[in-house]
């Protein structure tokens, strides 16, 4: 399975289009992608399969009742586009996503194993600032939780049991 991975520093052209990189071309099916406001400053860039897959969890898990997932919803269907992969490889960005990623000139696309990310550069490195600690946190408990497994499975215990 191939998978979107990578960091590419890249530049919107003056008409609001950015190459995506040859390598996440040659993984995408088709020549078409969806683009939405991400969870930080970013936008998303979805393959069909993984958009429709989106649709529905934000579907299943929302209701139009609820104010808080109205908010939802309108984070990420209602600035949505179904935008062309031109045949240069590139993908013209609407304005209102530009002005919500604050996207200008130099970006960086950032594979996301099923989806990409677009950043404004000085966003980034911001948010990746500003993100430290909280990554450094989350990293140890990964690597306990990983290392709690692998004794349990080593001791041929189900891990869920090993957790008690």
């Amino acid at each position: 399975m191939d998978l979107l991975i990578g960091e590419f520093n890249n530049t919107l052209d003056d008409k609001g289009r950015v190459s995506l990189p040859s390598r996440f071309r040659s993984i995408l099916p088709g020549n078409k992608v969806f683009l939405t406001q991400g969870g930080e400053d970013c936008i998303w860039v979805c393959p069909p399969e993984f958009w429709e897959d989106l649709l529905q969890k934000v579907l299943n898990s929302t209701s139009i009742f609820k104010a808080s997932s109205r908010v939802v919803r309108r984070r990420i269907i209602g600035p949505a586009q179904e935008v062309e992969i031109d045949k240069a490889g590139r993908i013209a960005i609407p304005q209102s996503l530009r002005d919500f990623a604050g996207l200008s000139k130099d970006c960086i696309i950032l594979g996301q194993l099923e989806y990409m990310e677009i950043w404004n550069i000085d966003r980034y490195r911001n948010y990746k600032g500003s993100t430290e600690a909280e990554f450094r946190m989350s990293f140890e408990e990964l690597g306990a939780s990983a290392e709690a497994e692998a004794r349990s499975f080593i001791r041929g215990l189900d891990p869920e049991k090993s957790r008690e």
